[in-house]
């Protein structure tokens, strides 16, 4: 089998490990690696993501050439081929060993690499296509890009990236679309039924939420078996009856907008047929369109204004959340899916092209050229004016991507006016605009051109005489002279 003799100095590249791989906390977190599904970790390394998931009371093999090659690997349905590419110096060896881990999969590869931008961590002389360290070991660094193309050439399907430098190879369409679709549309959680009563109490809550009657195929087994002794249109009367029409009138808008968007992403990374969806699409696509070919229709009119920057800068001005400069809009995570169908559209598009990072609190959406940026501010909820420890950006219109790392910055960019990332009805928004208003009123945003970074706002704090107690602006204390 290809790949499978690598050699031996490669070993110094693998590391112990106290806790799961990025990768592998990945594909646990997108459900993709969960109690029903069987594991191989190809080139596991000192095993630690086959213990952690073992720990986790999954089903997890692992096989390694240095460290684990007693027995051959056996297929799995998920393969990961965490940092293994890019030890590999000759290039055939190095496809070789992707085509092998992708035989092996039976439903999806996960294949994860290094990235360019780890550059200035790797020292060594330039050697092939990558760096030969001083101990010997290898690395060929991965832009975003350049993995989901690699793989997909390889393996011969499309993919999707998970985050950047993960990259989800799925065996099937119908797979690889049931991702999307719960990273798309809204999942409709059912209520706890343990009797008829409490069951047909799930079915409207379902229907409010959904826009729809839900199929017997999307419900719970015991729920069906609780309802097996009514007549479907017995059920339907029931729930008409009860079920409030201004919600579902409401759902169903919610429902239909979810729908475009799954469709017009899926043009973007090339659509399959009708018979490929998701059964609850496919149901969605029936009950809020006249055709499939007409929702595909709509779907491709909203991709095509998202080439329209005046179109686009006018769903900006018209968002009910974010907060709009000259040259893009901002928006909290938690406000993401308010935003305007198109921009929506705008940011899921970055982040099947390059992979939205696992953490980030606000994305940056260009309305001058396409490009989105994920920022990380990982104290916003408790910093009123948190500072930025990362952004990731990906242009579009070339799918090159950037990063910029801050932490070791000594006067980092910070936030002001945080209220205005944040939807109305977020539970921090009124104790953000309640302390920037206390700060308008001291004068402190008067040289906006200074107060960008930590020390510019510190020296506007000082020269106002005003200090924060969490999002509380006090006067500041005078300094204790010394006798």
């Amino acid at each position: 089998m290809p790949g499978l003799h690598w050699e031996s100095d490669r070993r110094l590249t693998a590391i112990g490990r106290t806790t799961l791989s990025v990768a592998a906390r990945q594909a646990v977190v997108d459900g993709e690696v969960n109690s029903s599904t069987s594991v191989l970790d190809y080139g596991s390394g000192r095993g630690g993501d086959v213990r952690g998931l073992r720990e986790m009371r999954f089903q997890a093999e692992g096989w390694d050439p240095y460290y684990a090659s007693e027995t051959a690997p056996q297929p799995a349905d998920v393969v990961l081929l965490t940092y293994v590419l890019n030890i590999i110096e000759d290039t055939k060896e190095r496809r070789g060993a992707l085509q092998a881990a992708w035989g092996l999969a039976e439903r999806l590869l996960v294949v994860t690499t290094r990235l360019t931008w780890d550059r200035s961590k790797v020292r060594g002389r330039q050697y092939e296509d990558g760096v030969l360290t001083s101990r010997r070991t290898f690395q060929h660094l991965f832009s975003p890009g350049e993995l989901r193309a690699y793989v997909e050439e390889t393996t011969g399907v499309r993919c999707v990236s998970a985050a950047p430098g993960i990259v989800y190879a799925f065996k099937s369409d119908d797979a690889r679309l049931s991702y999307l679709a719960r990273k798309i549309v809204p999942h409709v959680a059912w209520l706890g039924s343990g009797d008829t009563g409490s069951a047909i109490a799930s079915v409207v809550d379902y229907t409010q939420r959904r826009g729809r009657m839900p199929q017997l195929e999307e419900m719970p087994t015991e729920m069906v078996k609780l309802l097996a002794h009514l007549q479907p249109k017995e059920l339907q009367r029931i729930v008409r009856k009860a079920a409030d029409p201004e919600k579902i009138d409401a759902s169903v808008k919610v429902s239909t907008l979810s729908t475009l968007l799954f469709l017009a992403v899926e043009l973007f990374n090339g659509r399959g047929p009708y018979s490929s969806l998701p059964i609850s699409l496919q149901l969605d696509v029936r009950a809020f369109f006249s055709s499939y070919k007409e929702a595909c229709r709509r779907a491709d009119r909203l991709l095509l204004k998202l080439r329209d920057e005046a179109y686009v800068r006018g769903a900006m001005q018209a968002s009910n959340v974010g907060k709009l400069t000259p040259t893009a809009l901002y928006v909290h995570r938690r406000a993401i899916d308010q935003m305007p169908t198109v921009l929506r559209l705008y940011e899921h598009c970055a982040s099947i092209a390059a992979g939205r990072p696992p953490t980030w609190s606000v994305a940056k959406l260009r309305h001058q050229g396409r490009a989105v940026s994920w920022l990380d501010y990982p104290e916003f909820d408790t910093d009123p004016h948190p500072k930025l420890r990362s952004s990731y950006m990906v242009d579009l219109t070339t799918l090159k991507t950037t990063f910029k790392s801050y932490e070791e910055t000594a006067n980092r960019p910070l936030l002001h006016r945080k209220h205005e990332f944040l939807a109305a009805d977020d539970p921090d928004a009124l104790k953000c605009r309640r302390l920037t208003q206390s700060e308008v009123r001291a004068g402190l945003y008067e040289n906006p051109h200074l107060i960008g970074t930590e020390d510019g706002w510190e020296a506007e704090l000082v020269r106002c005489g005003k200090e924060l107690r969490g999002h509380r602006l006090v006067r500041r204390k005078e300094p204790i002279q010394a006798k």
